[in-house]
């Protein structure tokens, strides 16, 4: 599809995946909110956090542990499985359980090993399984509206943990900049909104080089889990296979990988994520990473991430990141919501 042909774009969109992404920075906003007056109970000492998710709702937790890296001083571990690991015990131990559905099996087995482990848990959800059983356990529930696609709701699964920390003391008012983070995704929004002509958006641009390749997206320091949602976004709007890495990691390996098959590199593409305030070695290690890349003839782009600090450049990328796999969805005519093989899989399981 011609990317300039917005009008056309409901035709695949049929379930408007389109207006869910342009929500996210006022879905941000109204999660901080909503964290903050959400009632919470007195806490015992917390020496270690685990959240514990799969999929989208997993991800809010990924991009908080890792823009909170440099400031909270407990370990933050993100469970992306069955059950707990063993240090996960005790009333020390804080574990939060997201699932957006609240029916996630992993997700709920987690919810049971916290529970019988004797840590102290809350769960962030929708309603589901997961609700029922924290109501009937007297375990804290925060509860958030929103039927989309646990994907749609990052703005949920990372705002309200956000507000969490900030409440439990881990970590200091990030008002602010949840507020300067938000009014920067907006004004990036009317630059890349699907009304704006290729020649002027550089998501579709990007989204136009992506046509017919194997996308592998590599991202340093906090920047690591936005990658990981690009690559994800791409699985679940493009329906394309995507890879994501992460710096300085894949200098140790990932860059000794890139010869063969040669059929295949020009069917390759690297996307880079730049960030300004990331520590001074990766952004070195980005550039001259992506340089090895391109002369090896791969293809390679490079995103600069927008704003002045971590968490206006994590979000401002994110967003940028959908609009660019929803465009890609649209040059594929794909339905950018439907995501068939992950609910064939859980109908299987069941039976």
């Amino acid at each position: 599809m011609n990317l300039d042909a917005h009008d056309q774009f409901a035709s695949i969109d049929v379930e408007d995946m389109l207006s869910q992404i342009m929500s996210l920075p006022d879905q941000l906003q109204k999660a901080w909110e909503l964290g903050l007056t959400s009632p919470l109970s007195a806490m015992a000492p917390i020496n270690r956090v685990v959240i514990a998710g799969m999929g989208g709702s997993a991800i809010g937790a990924d991009l908080l542990a890792s823009f909170l890296m440099d400031r909270v001083t407990i370990p933050v571990m993100v469970q992306r499985d069955y059950g707990l690991p063993a240090y996960a015990f005790g009333r020390e131990t804080f574990v939060v359980v997201s699932s957006h559905s609240g029916n996630t099996e992993e997700s709920n087995s987690a919810f049971e090993a916290a529970c019988r482990s004797n840590c102290q848990v809350m769960v962030i959800t929708t309603g589901g399984k997961i609700l029922a059983d924290a109501q009937s356990a007297h375990v804290p529930a925060w509860v958030f509206l929103d039927d989309g696609q646990p994907r749609s709701a990052l703005g949920y699964t990372f705002g309200m943990l956000l507000a969490l920390f900030v409440r439990l003391g881990l970590v200091s008012d990030m008002g602010s900049e949840v507020k300067q983070t938000v009014s920067l995704m907006k004004e990036l929004q009317l630059k890349v909104e699907a009304d704006v002509p290729v020649k002027n958006n550089a998501a579709k641009r990007l989204a136009g080089q992506l046509v017919g390749r194997h996308i592998t997206v590599f991202g340093s320091g906090f920047m690591a889990p936005v990658a990981r949602r690009w690559k994800c976004q791409f699985n679940e709007c493009a329906k394309t296979i995507a890879s994501y890495e992460v710096l300085p990691e894949a200098d140790h390996n990932t860059l000794a990988g890139i010869c063969f098959p040669q059929e295949a590199l020009d069917k390759e593409m690297a996307v880079f994520l730049q960030a300004s305030a990331d520590v001074e070695r990766n952004q070195k290690r980005v550039l001259e990473t992506k340089q090895i890349m391109m002369l090896e003839g791969i293809n390679t782009d490079l995103v600069d991430a927008r704003g002045q600090n971590r968490l206006e450049q994590m979000w401002s990328t994110v967003l940028f990141g959908d609009f660019v796999a929803y465009y890609l969805a649209m040059a594929y005519e794909v339905d950018p919501t439907a995501i068939e093989p992950i609910w064939s899989l859980k109908e299987t399981l069941d039976k």
